[in-house]
Parts: structure tokens; sequence; C-alpha cells
């Protein structure tokens, strides 16, 4: 068996993304936990463009960025479908998976932010969840796609726990259960898969994390 690696940190969702994949469709991969202030030579080696995590490495060679290493991992282990078979369906999720890569970063962006900034990316985030609420999410849809867990669910999974220690840290409410239902019920279906709920990090370590983190960028903008 060809072996898989994979290189994350503990407090990244694009990380966990993966980590959700993979044990998702079954693969078996070995876990490797770096260290972001002191990134190792073989991070820089196999990422020398962004030098980020995550990194998969299958079979020696390493693949780059979240939503591409899960499209690689669709097209090598076909078993247990992420995407739909259904040429149109697939589209959708691909437009789906596109808007969380682009709408999503205006929550760490508000996150990074104080004052007449932070607002600004407030707002945006508020749009951001009304689109998902009123044109992604269906009153009969337990998740995304439907019935069935799918990338969709993913790309949008850093929404699910990390939203929550944002709000917290950064001393914004945007995720109101009365005025995203959905969203809401989605948040709820999402962590009680049992693959997510067992892989998930700890939210009060994230909270002390994230305060010094947030400390640390409003005082060096």
């Amino acid at each position: 068996m060809v072996e898989v690696n994979l290189h994350g940190h503990w407090t990244s969702p694009f990380s966990y993304r993966v980590i959700w994949a993979l044990k998702l469709k079954g693969i078996p991969y070995e876990y490797i936990e770096e260290d972001l202030s002191n990134k190792c030579p073989l991070l820089l080696h196999y990422n020398p463009v962004h030098k980020k995590i995550p990194v998969l490495v299958h079979g020696g060679k390493p693949i780059c960025e979240s939503m591409i290493i899960l499209e690689y991992l669709e097209e090598t282990w076909p078993q247990n479908p992420l995407l739909p078979t259904d040429p149109f369906q697939r589209a959708v999720a691909r437009f789906w998976i596109k808007f969380a890569e682009e709408k999503g970063p205006t929550v760490w962006m508000m996150f990074r932010s104080s004052g007449e900034e932070q607002e600004k990316f407030k707002k945006e985030s508020l749009e951001m969840l009304k689109t998902i609420e009123e044109m992604a999410l269906g009153d009969d849809k337990k998740f995304f796609g439907g019935d069935e867990i799918s990338l969709v669910d993913i790309a949008f999974g850093a929404h699910a726990h990390w939203l929550g220690v944002i709000e917290e840290v950064a001393g914004v409410k945007l995720l109101e259960a009365h005025k995203f239902p959905r969203f809401h019920a989605w948040i709820q279906n999402f962590k009680q898969v049992p693959v997510i709920k067992e892989n998930l990090p700890d939210r009060d370590q994230m909270v002390l994390t994230f305060k010094r983190i947030r400390e640390s960028l409003l005082a060096f903008p």
C-alpha cells in the first residue's frame, strides 16, 4: 500500500477538511503535526510556494491546498464518493465550494480586525450567511446536497466549529439561530456525523489560542 501522510496543525480548519475526507473515504494515513512558528524543512520542501499546511503526501508526491487535496482524494479513491455523480449536481456542488473559498475568508478578516474595519467584515460575513441560508440550504435538506455529507459540507465545515470561537474571541455575534435557522440546523447535523464529531479540536483550547493570536495581530497590524 502506498503511504499517505498529512502535514497539518490542530487549530487549522483546512487541515480538518482533509482529515474528515480521509476518514469518510476510509483512507489510512499518518498525521504529522507541524509547528507553524518553526516550520520544518520537510514542510518547506513539500510546499515551497506558500509554505503552508495542509500538505498531503501520497507515495512521496505532495499535494497542497485543502480543496485541491480533497479533489485529489475524490479522484484517486472513488469509494464513498463525496461529490454527486450527476454532472449538473456536481457543477452545483463545485459552485458552492467556490463560494465557500471566496467568501469564507471574510470571517477570518473580521477576526483579524477591529473598529470600523471589523464592522465592514462583519457586514460582509452576514451577507455571506444570508446567501447560504436562502440559496444553498433547503428546509428538506439535512446537508447541502441532501441526506448525505459531501465536499460542500466539508468546505463550509469551519463555520460549524470555528465560527463560534471567532465570535467569542472577536466579541461579535453573527450566527443567531432565529435569523439563520437552516444554517443553524445544518451545523447540528454536520457535527453529529460520527467522523466529524470525533475529529474536532478542543473548543476551550482554541479560544485561548485564538485570543493570543488576535492580541498579537492587533498589537502589530
